[in-house]
């Protein structure tokens, strides 16, 4: 599912829903985020963790679909659940796992490679090969 090479811009600003509601945008596509209630946020959306899962399933869903498009499998639905199960120590990494589910008349050879090719969806490999994180501030007219 590797795309072609270009810059993904997301923005998230401040909403009027609660201390923590975010409404973030990308072009003419929007959502919603917050942290839990319990977190002393209003759950007007999803949290971030929540986001990067959401991510996680959809990439490899479509990753899969694009695969067994390719080579004429038939597949006919497939499911995605995904679960951040252990934060990150300075013992251990983040673990995602996560839970497929392939409806179709497939081998278990066609089956076995799916799941393969899962750990090859391009948000996977982001989380684990890891990433470098950079923060600016912008300045107006400094």
């Amino acid at each position: 599912m590797d795309s072609p090479s270009h810059d993904r811009i997301v923005r998230s600003s401040e909403s009027a829903d609660g201390p923590y509601g975010q409404t973030i945008t990308n072009g003419r596509h929007t959502l919603s985020a917050d942290e839990p209630a319990d977190a002393g946020g209003r759950d007007t959306g999803m949290d971030p963790y929540e986001l990067l899962l959401a991510a996680l399933c959809a990439c490899t869903s479509m990753t899969l679909r694009m695969y067994a498009q390719r080579k004429e499998w038939p597949l006919e639905q497939v499911e995605v659940v995904a679960r951040h199960s252990e934060r990150a120590t300075a013992d251990q990494t983040d673990l995602f796992e996560r839970i497929i589910t392939l409806t179709g008349d497939l081998t278990l050879e066609q089956r076995a490679r799916l799941i393969d090719i899962a750990e090859r969806c391009p948000v996977s490999r982001t989380l684990q090969r890891g990433a470098r994180v950079t923060a600016v501030e912008e300045t107006f007219g400094v």
